[in-house]
């Protein structure tokens, strides 16, 4: 075994570069700022009762003056939010007018929580979301705010984010035969074309928070209000077609596309469970690609794509990317949550070769059951990684970080286990640019997220596809799933 620590990753904004994604767009700026095409103005609709349109459109402005850094003893663990102004660090402004705001009546909600049905007051929320949405999405609006109330939130259940355990989430999630409110909400808007942004009262309002379920007497935890106003906004800004900042790429080095492969269940649980990839450049651009049925293998008790699925599901996958990009990417790695049998290896080795891709590598990432210990008070360091055995690594994607001076999670951090298939890469390589892949995602603006981009992407395309028809009508980009 060999243990090896690797440097945190540089991200590239519009002047300079920086491993801090906050700190990286308030001294060099959005990556696009200088593109004619960069939304300077969002226009956003807003959904919602009145007090919660109310209460948004009281926060964005409070937003744009701009949010104080929560008080904290390591100077880099929080920072201020600068303003949202086009005058400011971020260079866009949020517009949100009246016009551009639809009222669904409180009354509905008020009776869904006396019904206490939470099946049907996610179903019945989401008709009236979507009613009004499609109302609002022949207006100019860029992105469309949806604010459920707190009566809809105690109707059913809140859960929070596996890898931000401290936060609550800005889903409403799937609890035995209850629809997710958030993915169906998504799913049932995909066709009018207008990427839509859920927004929970405890985001803007931190007198909202629930109570935690054991101990009712306390509530959730909750990050701080200026963390929540970087997240929504650049959540905003790249749904508005901005790219807030990329992967670098040093000059010689090959263009590449990262495709990540993951599995969903269909609605019903009847059918196979079925593939989803999704497809991302060097500047986080994603596109998402239905995939085709798959199967668990009962010797292996591991989910497979039988060779011509792989085949299409990559040839399709490289065929978007080619529509998007006018050009074939001359690198894909591809990011699979189970491992690959030979079937599943010659279809994708198949699909890269007739479309003349230069170079393939097949990693499989999963939970690693490894966990290492560090002499001291704080966990392995992020981007410790360990050798193993027969190709197989564990990566700490989470932990202790230099740049905060502390561990800014709440609970012990895992590693993340990468089995190297194929590759042409070394290793360090391949680890390093799985550790820069957890950088991209743009819900969250603090860096160190458990998976890369590539599967934490394609399991949120999964769960949205589970809701819609083989016919429905898909949008390609990344920013209607996220």
């Amino acid at each position: 075994m060999k243990l090896t620590h690797i440097d945190e990753p540089e991200l590239q904004f519009g002047t300079g570069k920086h491993i801090d994604i906050r700190f990286g767009l308030r001294n060099y700026g959005p990556l696009d700022f200088k593109d004619p095409s960069t939304p300077k103005q969002i226009n956003v609709g807003i959904v919602g009762t009145p007090e919660t349109i109310e209460g948004v459109s009281a926060w964005i402005d409070k937003c744009r003056k701009g949010i104080a850094a929560k008080t904290s003893k390591q100077p880099h663990l929080f920072s201020d939010f600068p303003g949202f102004t086009t005058e400011g660090n971020l260079q866009s402004s949020v517009y949100a007018s009246t016009t551009l705001q639809s009222s669904i009546s409180a009354t509905i909600f008020r009776k869904l929580k006396e019904g206490k049905l939470a099946k049907a007051a996610v179903e019945k929320s989401v008709e009236s979301f979507v009613e009004h949405i499609e109302g609002l999405a022949a207006k100019n609006a860029n992105v469309i705010i949806c604010a459920p109330p707190m009566e809809l939130i105690h109707a059913m259940s809140v859960t929070e984010d596996s890898e931000q355990p401290s936060t609550e989430s800005n889903k409403l999630v799937e609890r035995g035969a209850v629809p997710d409110f958030h993915d169906l909400l998504k799913a049932k808007s995909m066709a009018f074309g207008k990427p839509i942004q859920i927004l929970l009262p405890s985001t803007y309002d931190e007198s909202k928070r629930r109570a935690q379920k054991r101990r009712t007497h306390l509530l959730q935890s909750h990050q701080d209000e200026a963390t929540r106003a970087w997240n929504f906004h650049v959540a905003l800004y790249y749904k508005a077609g901005g790219i807030p900042w990329r992967l670098p790429r040093p000059p010689g080095e090959y263009a590449a596309c990262f495709v990540g492969v993951s599995f969903f269940q269909s609605l019903d649980k009847a059918s196979l469970l079925t593939s989803v990839a999704q497809v991302f450049n060097e500047r986080g651009e994603g596109m998402a690609v239905r995939g085709s049925a798959a199967y668990l293998d009962k010797d292996d008790v591991t989910i497979h794509i039988p060779m011509e699925g792989a085949f299409s599901l990559l040839n399709n996958a490289l065929r978007a990317y080619e529509l998007e990009h006018h050009h074939m990417p001359a690198r894909v790695v591809l990011h699979k949550s189970s491992a690959f049998n030979a079937a599943e290896r010659a279809g994708f080795e198949q699909a890269a070769e007739s479309n003349r891709v230069h170079s393939l590598e097949l990693l499989s990432l999963h939970d690693s059951g490894v966990r290492l210990f560090r002499i001291g008070l704080y966990p392995p360091l992020r981007g410790t990684l360990l050798e193993l055995e027969d190709n197989r690594h564990a990566l700490y994607t989470r932990g202790s970080v230099e740049f905060f001076a502390t561990y800014p999670g709440l609970y012990v951090p895992q590693a993340l286990g990468i089995r190297v298939e194929k590759a042409e890469q070394g290793p360090l390589f391949l680890a390093h640019e799985i550790l820069a892949l957890t950088k991209m995602n743009w819900n969250n603006t603090q860096f160190d997220g458990f998976e890369p981009i590539t599967l934490k992407a394609a399991r949120k395309v999964g769960r949205i596809f589970k809701y819609m028809n083989p016919t429905d009508k898909i949008q390609s980009r990344y920013s209607f799933y996220m």
